[in-house]
């Protein structure tokens, strides 16, 4: 047990599906895995352990925003010894290309600070995902027929965001998308030596103002958590 993850050794799988919402945990370890059990309810951040095609898995939830995902991740590697993390979430798409439903597959992720800013002081580490699981969960998503953007993200520290001169230099430069956490997950993987990938789902578009109705987030999350899957165990 940790200061915020209630689960006993052992009760957490090398890999660990990472939504920020506890909620859509629950959901996912429900709809996608067998023998499924909760593992972790500590502040209401709920984590389920299971099986998918015999391969163990945990779906625990991280929270919103950096320094949130930052204490599930040190916590799940430096005391249950997780080796593969990949976040699964909604994104808002920044380029006209990228539309609703699409799956961002996540190269790299920009951003102005992380929890970890601390230790590089004025180095501007660029945070890169697992080129394995990037390949492995690509073709999934090809294979499934999944409109799919491999590139670059960018993790914003706040959610109500008010820099569109940021914004617009963000789309100049090719950003595909922003959510909040991906950023210091690829540079705590890197910090330990494990493996990281996020893959996102196009939730609404900064550039037209479109957004799914709740009722379609979770057919589209549903397809994502697979694709997930698929690059964990492939």
């Amino acid at each position: 047990m940790t200061i915020h993850i209630g689960a006993k050794p052992g009760e957490i799988a090398e890999t660990v599906l990472l939504p920020g919402d506890p909620y859509r945990a629950k959901w996912a370890a429900e709809t996608f895995l067998d023998h499924v059990k909760l593992v972790n309810e500590v502040r209401g951040m709920l984590g389920f352990t299971g099986t998918w095609k015999g391969n163990r898995v945990t779906i625990h939830g991280s929270g919103m925003g950096m320094p949130s995902l930052s204490i599930y991740v040190n916590e799940l590697i430096k005391d249950y010894d997780a080796q593969t993390l990949i976040r699964i979430g909604s994104t808002g798409a920044m380029q006209e290309k990228v539309s609703l439903r699409d799956v961002i597959l996540a190269s790299t992720s920009s951003t102005l600070s992380t929890p970890s800013r601390g230790i590089f002081k004025e180095l501007n580490f660029a945070p890169t995902a697992d080129f394995g699981l990037l390949h492995k969960a690509f073709h999934a998503a090809e294979a499934k027929g999944v409109t799919t953007h491999v590139g670059g993200i960018y993790s914003s520290d706040v959610f109500y965001d008010e820099r569109p001169d940021l914004n617009e230099q963000m789309t100049r430069h090719g950003i595909l998308a922003v959510e909040m956490e991906a950023a210091e997950l690829y540079t705590l993987a890197a910090r330990y030596d494990r493996r990281a990938l996020a893959a996102l789902t196009v939730s609404d578009h900064l550039q037209t103002g479109e957004a799914l109705p709740s009722e379609d987030r979770e057919k589209s999350f549903g397809e994502m958590v697979e694709i997930a899957l698929e690059a964990a165990f492939a």
